[in-house]
């Protein structure tokens, strides 16, 4: 069963998710960090190496010669995440395996329009039988 997490009401989703995705990577757990675009895959890409001056987190865009060995990876192509990885999705819609996914996270800013898409997105993954976790996104709790 598919474990889906919810963050909501975070200030800054992108900060959010590169607080996450440092906490993982010490954690030693692959990323697969999913795009709808190449503009916010090198947003995010690009904060991840400036976000926390004190942090250094292997990353790769998927494409690049070193993205196979990267325990963080950044793509639009979900089908190309590898199996074991958490899905940190950034996409307005639900990724298309989903249910073939063992954890799934989404982060959901203040933004009104934002928090009418994670809504139906927590409306499919529910329907379909997803183990549902919800928290505030705080530094705390990341």
């Amino acid at each position: 069963m598919t474990q889906v997490d919810f963050h909501h009401d975070a200030p800054d989703k992108l900060r959010h998710a590169c607080t996450l995705v440092a906490q993982w990577h010490r954690d030693g757990r692959p990323v697969w960090i999913h795009c709808p675009d190449d503009g916010l895959a090198a947003r995010i890409d690009q904060m991840l190496w400036t976000f926390d001056p004190q942090s250094f987190i292997a990353h790769a865009r998927d494409g690049h010669p070193l993205a196979a060995a990267s325990p963080v990876r950044i793509g639009s192509d979900v089908s190309a995440a590898p199996a074991e990885a958490l899905l940190l999705n950034l996409s307005p819609q639900v990724p298309d395996d989903f249910t073939q996914r063992a954890h799934i996270v989404e982060i959901v800013s203040q933004d009104p329009a934002d928090r009418d898409a994670a809504r139906a997105r927590f409306m499919q993954y529910r329907q379909n039988g997803c183990d549902m976790h919800t928290q505030h996104a705080t530094t705390e709790n990341a």
